[in-house]
């Protein structure tokens, strides 16, 4: 009989309403039909962005699958492959971002960003704790929407739940918390960023730094220009990476009258578990790029694939989206998720400020 870590594991959601991991591995038959419909509206929105090119494809395919999903739920049929779209298709589209980048770029951006990246981290988990006791919301509760803000949303939860064991109940409403600032950020930070006059670089930076989920800070950035764009990707997976370090560090706090070989074997498999294998894979286009295996005349094709893939994913993350889980939530919850979101929005800008990025 599987423990509650493993059965909890398997129910863990995605951004939108709680896809069961094993989806993932659910075969061409059963993911053709939701890539079908999620697909279908990504070049719907494509046609839209170009007609509201202010607005932008993601914005249109991410609104368009809401309001479906709230006007009538999908068939189960179609949930293997809204899962697989918006999870696979995403880091995909990431991948191919990685054929328009060097290494140099890469190394230098997520050096530079540091600074900011590990201030607005530090504020969202140390104002999680803070606030979060302000409003009585339970330890694990705060523990995951502190992650969830400060790292990489619906993936760092999932990864500190593996550690800490959470409610099932905590883990959906920091799921349906993360969430519902991801779609404002989408929605909010190009329209900020533009009245307050940023370079793609500062607006990239920020968009790494403040949004939770690397699917809003795509989404975002590529509705304010294909520069901030790739610099906000680069950004985002230097923030993701944290995952590691913090998951690895709750582990051990929680196991700490523990001791000897069994216990560090328990946390070098949670490290391979959390490890984003989909960045190794963007390295390896970088790569590629870096030594001139990637023609220059591919790189628009490329970066337009790029921007559909990014699209289907953000209509599937919206055609799967329960507003009755973000309802259920409560305001408790939700208003730990607004004040940590304007905390760590406003920190990075502050940071980027003193430190002259901007």
């Amino acid at each position: 009989m599987p423990n509650r870590s493993t059965t909890s594991n398997q129910n863990k959601s995605s951004l939108a309403d709680g896809v069961p991991e094993n989806s993932k591995r659910a075969g061409l038959p059963q993911i053709l039909p939701g890539l079908g419909v999620a697909t279908g509206l990504a070049v719907i929105a494509t046609v839209l962005g170009k007609l509201a090119p202010v607005v932008g494809a993601p914005v249109f395919a991410i609104l368009a699958g809401i309001m479906f999903a709230s006007i009538r739920s999908h068939s189960p049929k179609l949930q293997p492959g809204l899962s697989f779209s918006s999870k696979a298709v995403l880091q995909g589209s990431i991948v191919v971002l990685g054929t328009g980048l060097s290494f140099r770029q890469v190394l230098s951006t997520g050096a530079a960003s540091l600074p900011v990246l590990l201030g607005t981290l530090s504020i969202a988990l140390i104002g999680a704790w803070l606030v979060g006791r302000a409003l009585g919301i339970s330890k694990d509760l705060r523990t995951l929407i502190g992650v969830g803000t400060g790292i990489c949303g619906a993936s760092a939860i999932a990864a500190t739940d593996a550690v800490i064991e959470a409610q099932e109940t905590d883990v959906s409403y920091a799921i349906a918390t993360i969430f519902t600032f991801n779609i404002l950020a989408v929605l909010t930070f190009p329209s900020v960023g533009r009245l307050m006059s940023l370079t793609p670089h500062a607006f990239g930076l920020w968009a790494g730094t403040a949004i939770n989920d690397m699917s809003s800070v795509v989404a975002a950035a590529s509705i304010f220009s294909t520069g901030a764009g790739s610099y906000a990707v680069i950004v985002k997976l230097t923030r993701t990476l944290m995952i590691i370090p913090i998951t690895l560090a709750i582990a051990i706090w929680r196991s700490k009258k523990l001791s000897g070989p069994s216990t560090r074997t328990n946390h070098f498999k949670h490290v391979r578990r959390v490890f984003p294998v989909f960045i190794a894979w963007f390295l390896a286009a970088v790569f590629l790029n870096t030594f001139g295996l990637v023609p220059n005349a591919w790189h628009s094709r490329l970066s337009s694939l790029a921007e559909f893939m990014i699209t289907i994913a953000l209509g599937s993350i919206g055609l799967s989206t329960r507003l009755d889980k973000i309802r259920r939530a409560g305001p408790k919850p939700l208003a730990l998720g607004a004040i940590l979101w304007l905390l760590v929005a406003g920190s990075s800008l502050l940071l980027q400020l003193l430190s002259g990025t901007i």
